[in-house]
């Protein structure tokens, strides 16, 4: 049965005949409207702002009510009382080795222990020793001790000290609090704890409260299932273990000289006070503490009591080598995903064989026209790398000329989406649009060979067959870093995975079921909300964060660069809408 469109444009197709987008050589049956809405991209634009920011107040701007001693009990963990430990500490002034203000830190830490020694559980044996290193240490006279690095971490100890006194049922295994100095001067004092303390001998794990390092699977597996604000994210770990963050704590000491490993925390806003005068009780966020003192106070329990601690220290290289290494992330810091190197393997290539094997069968059906198009499409995702990164870098350059301060954004990092995140996103649509030009202008010439199409119709076709190809050029991005990351074994490849899997599955859900009952605009917005919801679940706090540098150009460069990337990456599917909205011409 034949239909005839009489109308201006019209042509003669056959209804019943399958349409492959793949293909732009077989045009679709009936012409999509010619425009969308200016106003649909700028709402999907703002809908995606507005979503990542609600991920990320959720995520980590939601902290829990700070406890009085009354309201947590004795068996619990008040950040009342462990705040009243930071004034304390930070009232003494700066604790640099060798100083009367360190001096007086550390009876004031042992007079804090011997109260708690007092006071514990009658059950309970406590043990307060001051250990005095046999080596001598570095001196400095400028070092800083400021609330944040790290009285407060002292403070949450002395509070977790205090919980687990009171705790006497169960405990298969000592808790070991260690109060070191010298960590600023060298780690002096954990290596002297592990080199010459005969109770380093007896340690299966460490946990420190002011790093990040290794995590152990079996820990870090037991934290989610006892920890009332479960938070942790291998992307840090990742950006640790490559040097990109340039820091050395306790906590290697511990893995490099003991082969411990175990859990590491560290606090990561209000960066630019790190280690200045600046770093005050009044930055403390209220809840901060209450919410790793909860999480640490329920992991010691659950692993004092368990009789799966491993009875050897020396367990690191095993245990995060192959297929045994932990994969971790949460979900709005409720909930947190653990699971091992092996099942991440499997799933990686199960997800890399299907898409490569839908790419190859679609350029098979599709021929030599649906490579170009795929080719030109992912010509457009490099351009649009190109202009964002270096319109973004070019401000970069720029600011130490334009501005009183060279690094503006340390002291207020929300201006980096001002300085950077603007200039990025115009050369992201300025690359995108001139790779969409090359594209269209290939189609055009593929669907002229075509008599059945008017020009008009066929116009439009063209238009909507291009914001195809660059929506699933996006998916080829994706593809290209999951392959990458799991060939090199990334533990953040996870995010390659989830911003490549919905999206596509969105697309092949509505364009092989759904599209015949859709209009074209209708069907595009689902889409596109359908596919992004999940990565902006998973991924929306990672990418928002406090950028704290250095105050250097390259800084500058190294903030610009990473921000035109992360735009790159999450825009991509966007992008592609923005061509048929009227924004460009």
């Amino acid at each position: 049965m034949r239909k005839r469109f009489q109308s201006e444009g019209s042509s003669s197709a056959d209804s019943n005949q399958p349409i492959s987008h793949d293909n732009p050589s077989q045009p679709p049956t009936k012409a999509p409207p010619p425009h969308r809405s200016p106003f649909v991209w700028l709402t999907l634009f703002v809908a995606i702002v507005y979503s990542s920011w609600t991920v990320y107040h959720y995520q980590y701007l939601s902290l829990p009510l700070p406890l009085t001693a009354d309201q947590a009990g004795k068996r619990g963990f008040s950040e009342v009382q462990a705040l009243n430990h930071v004034r304390a500490l930070t009232e003494l002034g700066p604790h640099s080795v060798g100083s009367d203000a360190l001096n007086h830190a550390v009876q004031y830490v042992l007079s804090a222990s011997e109260e708690i020694k007092k006071t514990a559980h009658w059950e309970v044996d406590v043990e307060v020793e001051l250990f005095n290193a046999k080596s001598g240490a570095n001196i400095m006279t400028g070092g800083l001790g400021g609330a944040g690095d790290c009285s407060s971490c002292v403070a949450v100890m002395l509070e977790l000290a205090r919980g687990v006194s009171q705790w006497a049922h169960g405990f298969k295994h000592s808790v070991i609090i260690l109060f070191n100095t010298g960590e600023e001067e060298g780690l002096n004092g954990a290596h002297s704890f592990i080199t010459q303390h005969p109770w380093s001998k007896t340690v299966r794990m460490a946990i420190d409260l002011e790093a990040m390092g290794g995590p152990n699977p079996w820990a870090i597996e037991n934290f989610a299932l006892v920890a009332k604000y479960p938070s942790g994210q291998i992307i840090s770990q990742d950006l640790f273990s490559s040097g990109v963050i340039k820091s050395a704590t306790d906590f290697q000491v511990y893995k490099e000289l003991a082969g411990l490993s175990g859990l590491d925390f560290a606090y990561t806003d209000n960066s630019a006070v790190y280690h200045t005068k600046n770093d005050k009780v009044e930055l403390l966020k209220p809840g901060s503490l209450q919410h790793l003192g909860e999480n640490m106070l329920a992991f010691l329990l659950q692993i004092a009591r368990s009789s799966d601690l491993s009875k050897s220290s020396a367990v690191e290289a095993e245990e995060n080598a192959g297929q045994n290494r932990a994969i971790y992330f949460d979900i709005l810091g409720t909930y947190l995903i653990v699971f091992r190197q092996h099942f991440s393997n499997l799933l990686n290539n199960s997800v890399i064989m299907q898409s490569l094997l839908i790419w190859v069968t679609s350029l098979i059906v599709g021929g030599y026209p649906a490579a170009i198009s795929l080719a030109l499409s992912s010509l457009s995702i490099i351009l649009t790398w190109i202009f964002a990164v270096g319109l973004a870098v070019l401000v970069a350059f720029a600011l130490p000329f334009l501005s009183s301060s060279p690094t503006p954004y340390i002291a207020s990092p929300w201006l980096v989406f001002g300085l950077f995140a603007a200039p990025a996103l115009v050369g992201a649509l300025i690359g995108q649009y001139i790779g969409y030009l090359i594209l269209q202008k290939y189609l055009s010439k593929v669907y002229s060979k075509r008599r059945q199409l008017s020009p008009i119709i066929q116009a439009d076709v063209v238009k909507f067959d291009a914001e195809r190809w660059l929506y699933k050029a996006g998916s080829v991005q994706w593809l290209v870093l999951l392959i990458l990351g799991n060939y090199y074994k990334i533990g953040s490849t996870y995010l390659a995975l989830v911003w490549l899997v919905p999206p596509a599955f969105a697309y092949g859900l509505l364009e092989a079921t759904l599209s015949p009952a859709l209009d074209y605009l209708g069907h595009s917005n689902w889409l596109l909300v359908m596919g992004l919801v999940v990565p902006i679940l998973l991924s929306a706090g990672n990418f928002i964060r406090n950028p704290g540098s250095t105050p250097e150009w390259l800084g500058n460069v190294i903030v610009a660069t990473f921000i035109a990337v992360v735009m790159c990456l999450t825009l991509v599917y966007l992008l592609s809408y923005v061509h048929l909205s009227g924004f460009l011409p």
